[in-house]
């Protein structure tokens, strides 16, 4: 199914043939993100991503767009608490010149000290945008309470506070000690030949710098013996609710149980809190759960926007449902419909060269290898009506709840009593 191939100077490169799509996709993963910041630097990947896209000693920043929408393609990335992500789209003749930009991205930007200051606003700008989206802003005020004292904890993007303490040093640094071969995957997927690929990438291969010492990753230790919760005053039309679980790490073969376990709780609208607490009672316009696997712990987050007034009664409900799930196995229906909802979604997934190419980087950084979506579906066909229980009754249970509120409310009223049974 997939190709990996590592270059002598500890590259890897993954890809996936897809030999009837008309596009190519193209990734350069590095593998390091927002949990490896210390606090003082916190925002230094983002930031470092947006100034990739600021000029190299060959293009300047509307050149770099250029070389790639002139083609038809587009360009984009992210970053995320583990990885960095660069990573464009095109017709599959033009996978060369989609690589090329890339790695001139990686190898040759210059960080021009007019544009760093720039971009600096432009980030305080996306703060203040995530902030005037408060489904957004109780995400990361849930991710404060889950991860307290701790890089996961923090926000991606950064602080005011910590951008302003970034100089163009601190950015040029980090890119010299993290960006290097061995911290480094490029994976492709569409209409390519592997050992092309491959010889693409060594032409640029050996200005990559060598591999260095990887970051350490702070651990994460927590001391929970009683529901969390946090309330952020502010005057909206709705109350927004975050209530989150931590749950297992991404090598945890927990894992598949936890995800079907999240289909059956809220991934979908056949779920028990959208069919309960939307169809059955309307408190809701939309409610759903969502998994987050990191290398060393995870989560499971319940998400729901609703008016204030319904807030008591929702959070019972929601409870109700933690509560059915650690007591009484899911029935054999309910099960059935779960695993074929995830061994459906999948394949849906994948069959797009861009998903085809996240897929490959994150599980080539996460787990060493590309795994094949036939190994995956086979462990989720598995689970058992137990091992959902299982989960349930481990990380479902009142010393593991946080909750975070964004809301008009000024006190709690009684709401963290709500999260004990």
């Amino acid at each position: 199914m997939y190709k990996t191939t590592k270059l002598d100077n500890g590259l890897t490169v993954v890809t996936k043939s897809m030999a009837q799509r008309a596009s190519v996709s193209v990734g350069v993963w590095v593998g390091v993100g927002s949990r490896f910041e210390p606090a003082r630097l916190n925002g230094v990947c983002h930031f470092i991503e947006h100034m990739l896209f600021k000029g190299t000693r060959r293009r300047s920043p509307l050149q770099i767009t250029q070389a790639v929408e002139g083609i038809g393609g587009y360009l984009n990335a992210f970053t995320s608490e583990d990885h960095t992500c660069y990573y464009s789209k095109a017709r599959h003749d033009r996978f060369p010149e989609l690589l090329n930009v890339l790695m001139d991205m990686l190898l040759n930007s210059t960080f021009p000290a007019g544009e760093i200051r720039k971009e600096r606003s432009v980030i305080k700008e996306e703060i203040l945008m995530y902030l005037d989206q408060p489904h957004q802003h109780v995400q990361e005020v849930l991710n404060e309470v889950l991860w307290p004292d701790h890089p996961l904890g923090r926000n991606i993007v950064g602080t005011d506070a910590s951008l302003d303490g970034m100089s163009r040093r601190h950015l040029v640094e980090f890119v010299q000690n993290n960006y290097h071969a061995g911290n480094t995957v490029i994976a492709a997927a569409g209409n390519l030949k592997h050992d092309a690929v491959v010889a693409e990438v060594a032409r640029h291969a050996k200005r990559f710098p060598k591999t260095a010492k990887p970051l350490a990753m702070p651990p994460v230790e927590v001391n929970q013996t009683e529901p969390w919760f946090r309330l952020v005053t502010r005057d909206t039309e709705q109350t927004q609710m975050a209530m989150g679980v931590r749950a297992c790490s991404r090598h945890d073969e927990r894992r598949h149980a936890l995800r079907v376990l999240n289909a059956i709780l809220g991934e979908n609208m056949s779920s028990r809190l959208f069919q309960v607490i939307r169809e059955d009672h309307g408190l809701v316009y939309n409610i759903y759960s969502s998994v987050s696997l990191f290398e060393d712990v995870g989560s499971l987050t319940v998400s729901a926007g609703l008016d204030t007034d319904a807030l008591t009664k929702a959070l019972k409900l929601i409870v109700e449902e933690f509560k059915r799930l650690r007591e009484k196995a899911p029935t054999a229906a309910e099960l059935r419909h779960a695993r074929e909802y995830l061994l459906g979604q999948i394949d849906l997934h994948l069959e797009g060269t861009e998903n085809q190419m996240m897929a490959l980087g994150e599980q080539q950084l996460g787990y060493g290898s590309a795994s094949s979506p036939a190994g995956v579906k086979k462990k989720i066909a598995a689970i058992t009506a137990a091992q959902v229980r299982k989960v349930a009754r481990d990380f479902l249970k009142p010393e593991n709840i946080c909750l975070a509120l964004v809301s008009p409310l000024k006190s709690d009223k009684g709401l963290r009593e709500l999260l004990r049974f």
